[in-house]
């Protein structure tokens, strides 16, 4: 008999609202102490000590000491990329009982999924490259860079020839949770990301993962694949 995945073990520990809003807290990949997750997901630091275990011993987080301060992260893309699949389950447009609020806002136009650039933003980048012919979708939820996607990330300051593949290729689909459409993740879209936090095109929200587009960004956006800002609000 072949072993079968602990599924619901997995389940289970997701599937606690406080658990979820600190794992939640460590989408962007930062790490981040046990009192400011105990604040995220409303719970003593008692509770939020005992949920950290729990996440730890289940492999959905990691930690690091650094003297007598502990700083916790997800365990790795992996989980990030179980998390935001689940949270792109259930109906396209969800019934809202009231409006959403600004960091809801935020969060949809640009945010931080684990390693890459997301949201409404990250979408129409990702769409840019595509119709510039710099990116090709294939297989397997795979993007392939074209020649033409070589030379304009080169210019740009990403030199792809060097970025190593993992088992999922250079460029992979990653569903957006928010927007139901596929934004570039992967090792390419790690590295394009970081060149945009490097250039000061875009910066990272002190306490949430959504991140803000400069005046910088959005006229590299424009010039390079013709995105406007007012398209997108």
């Amino acid at each position: 008999m072949m072993p079968q995945p602990n599924i619901a073990a997995v389940a289970f520990l997701i599937a606690d609202p406080a658990r979820v809003a600190m794992l939640s807290a460590l989408l962007d990949g930062r790490a981040r102490p046990a009192g400011e997750l105990a604040y995220a997901a409303g719970v003593t630091a008692q509770t939020a000590s005992s949920h950290l275990g729990k996440l730890l011993t289940g492999g959905l987080l990691a930690v690091e000491t650094e003297g007598r301060h502990r700083y916790f992260r997800l365990a790795g893309p992996h989980v990030a990329l179980a998390l935001e699949t689940l949270a792109s389950i259930g109906p396209a447009e969800p019934v809202r009982r009231k409006p959403l609020t600004r960091e809801a806002h935020k969060l949809r136009f640009a945010r931080c999924c684990y390693d890459h650039l997301a949201g409404r933003v990250g979408i129409a980048v990702t769409h840019g490259m595509l119709e510039k012919g710099f990116l090709v979708a294939a297989e397997q939820k795979r993007f392939e860079l074209t020649p033409a996607g070589a030379e304009w990330f080169g210019r740009m300051g990403v030199n792809t020839a060097g970025i190593r593949p993992t088992r999922y290729g250079l460029a992979r689909q990653c569903l957006d949770w928010t927007e139901r459409q596929h934004h570039l993740a992967g090792p390419l879209g790690v590295h394009f990301t970081n060149l945009l936090f490097a250039e000061g095109c875009i910066r990272r929200s002190p306490s949430s993962r959504a991140v803000d587009v400069t005046p910088k960004g959005w006229k590299m956006l424009k010039d390079h694949l013709g995105i406007q800002e007012q398209a997108l609000l």
